[in-house]
């Protein structure tokens, strides 16, 4: 799937940013915390696009949080077809979030969608899991792009047999992410029994 895909696609987080300072990418969508600085690390990037969004890592409405909004989808996806102006193979995303686990992978899963909506949502996840073992996206993020995209659940089920991965084989997500109000996701993981 990687050569059918018609950019090059960067997932990680802040502390990961320097590495990827040479490495000819394009197009940056930066994903962070409201009160978070803009990272020193993109004095190192050659010229590129960027799209900066503001918001947690939640999936719940909280107080004192701000949550990813239906319009900071909508801009992600906006984003993301200025990609398909590129000449093919020409345009490198980079999409990153604090960590590169949650925000970033999903937008990354909703950028990919969009540009290739040919392909089942699975191949679409099962790719972003090979460039980012660690990926966790966060659901409220891919339940409203499945929205936007019309795949009608498809991404969303796809992303629970993601969740099902890793509680396999990093068990102790299943607590970590329960104390963060992330119960939404561990369930949709729950409910498909135990990774193959």
């Amino acid at each position: 799937m990687p050569t059918t895909i018609p950019f090059r696609i960067t997932v990680c987080g802040i502390d990961e940013l320097q590495e990827h300072g040479a490495v000819g990418v394009t197009h940056v969508l930066s994903i962070l915390d409201p009160a978070w600085p803009v990272p020193d690390a993109f004095g190192t990037f050659g010229e590129h696009e960027r799209l900066e969004l503001r918001f947690h890592d939640i999936i719940e409405d909280a107080p004192d949080m701000v949550a990813p909004s239906e319009a900071q989808v909508a801009q992600v996806l906006a984003f993301g077809r200025t990609l398909l102006k590129e000449p093919a193979g020409a345009a490198h995303l980079l999409v990153h979030c604090h960590a590169g686990i949650s925000r970033s992978t999903a937008s990354m899963i909703l950028i990919v969608a969009q540009a290739r909506p040919d392909l089942p949502a699975l191949a679409i996840t099962q790719e972003i899991l090979r460039i980012r073992p660690k990926a966790w996206p966060n659901l409220r993020i891919i339940e409203m792009g499945d929205a936007i995209l019309g795949r009608r659940g498809e991404i969303v089920a796809a992303v629970a047999t993601l969740y099902q991965h890793q509680l396999a084989v990093r068990p102790q997500l299943l607590q970590f992410m329960t104390d963060g109000n992330r119960q939404r996701e561990v369930a949709a993981g729950q409910a498909l029994g135990v990774a193959p």
